[in-house]
Parts: structure tokens; sequence; C-alpha cells
């Protein structure tokens, strides 16, 4: 017998499988983007909600699985361990308050994504919207953000500046005084900003692609 756990759980496995959140597997399945959240699982009377079987046929088809291949998902207890990190959009988490001075997510707008256990407790996902990323990232694709990792000439980073501004860049050289930053997109573009004008930086570990 199935249980409600068994569903949402393999549903979970089916938006991480793919990288995406709960909200973000919604969302490309062409529903509201809350339909899959944890807050939708239960009644506010505290009674299990079942996800409807249209909701569930519409994520299939969005992902391209069959019901084989989501049955499995329901039945496979082996897996890997998981961890739920936290996830938000690229162009919400570059608004105030999403981040505190240390780089750790803050505020409640983000969601949550199941992930393989990262060593990184403070590793955070972002979601990809638009075009501006590309060809490197597309939209709707999921990168992962760990800011314990050490970044090297050549890494994919997040960057944070004290005036705000949120950058997806790619490591060019790094001086005591200087970090030189070059476009993830197919612009030519170089940018040399002062350690001192960078809040926090952290390196992209992992995409959706």
């Amino acid at each position: 017998m199935l249980t409600h756990g068994q569903i949402w759980t393999a549903l979970d496995r089916l938006a991480a499988r793919s990288g995406l959140s709960a909200s973000g597997l919604a969302k490309r399945a062409g529903l509201d983007p809350t339909t899959f959240n944890r807050s939708k699982r239960i009644t506010p009377d505290g009674r299990a909600r079942w996800p409807s079987t249209e909701s569930i046929a519409k994520a299939l088809a969005a992902t391209g699985t069959n019901v084989e291949a989501f049955v499995e998902l329901i039945t496979d207890t082996a897996r890997k361990p998981t961890q739920a990190i936290p996830v938000i959009g690229l162009h919400e988490a570059g608004r105030a308050g999403a981040f505190d001075e240390r780089g750790s997510p803050t505020g409640k707008a983000w969601d949550e994504l199941p992930f393989p256990a990262i060593s990184d407790e403070h590793a955070f996902a972002l979601e990809i919207a638009g075009d501006a990323l590309q060809p490197l990232y597309r939209d709707g694709d999921t990168i992962v953000v760990s800011p314990s990792s050490p970044a090297r000439r050549g890494d994919r980073l997040i960057v944070k500046l004290k005036s705000g501004e949120l950058l997806a860049k790619e490591l060019k050289r790094k001086t005591p005084k200087t970090i030189e930053l070059t476009s993830l997109n197919s612009e030519p573009d170089k940018r040399v900003l002062a350690v001192a004008d960078v809040l926090w930086l952290a390196r992209i570990v992992w995409a959706s692609q």
C-alpha cells in the first residue's frame, strides 16, 4: 500500500534528479509554484494532502519520466543520503535580506532542494531564469554554491559586493588587493574589484545541465 510520505518523497526525488526544487518542478510542469511545497502537504486542520494524479502526470511529462521510473522513485530505499539545502531564484537572491554578511541564506523567501549530502553546511542553490548567462547556464538550470570551498583561478563564483550587487562570474586572478573576474556568458567582459568592496564570494560546485 502506498503511503502519503512515499508519494511526496518520490516527487522530491524526481525534482532533485532534474536539478530542481519542489517549486521549480511545479513551475516546469506548468503548475502553481507552490503545488509541491511542503506547506501544501498537510491541510490547515492537520490532515495529509495528496498530490493529484493530474499534477503528477504533468510533472512526469515535464521531466520526460515514465510511470515505471516514477514507481522506482517510490520504492527505492537504497538511495544516497540527501540533505535539504536552501534554494532561491538568482534574481531574488540579489535582493536585500536574502543573505547575512557571511553569505548564509536568511529570510523566508527560500525554498528547499533535496540534494546529495554535501560537506558544506552553508551550501545553497540558485535557480537560473532568463538567458543572461547563456551558453553556460540556461533558463531553468540550478546551480549549487559552496561558501566554504576554496576559490581558485578558473572557478565560477557567486560574488556579493558591499554595494548590494550580486554577480555570477569566473575568477581570473586574485591578489591581496584586487579580484579580477570575467563573464560567464558569451559577452567579452572583464571586471576588476577591490577586495575591500567584496562582502563575500562562494564557489559554484554543481550545476544541472
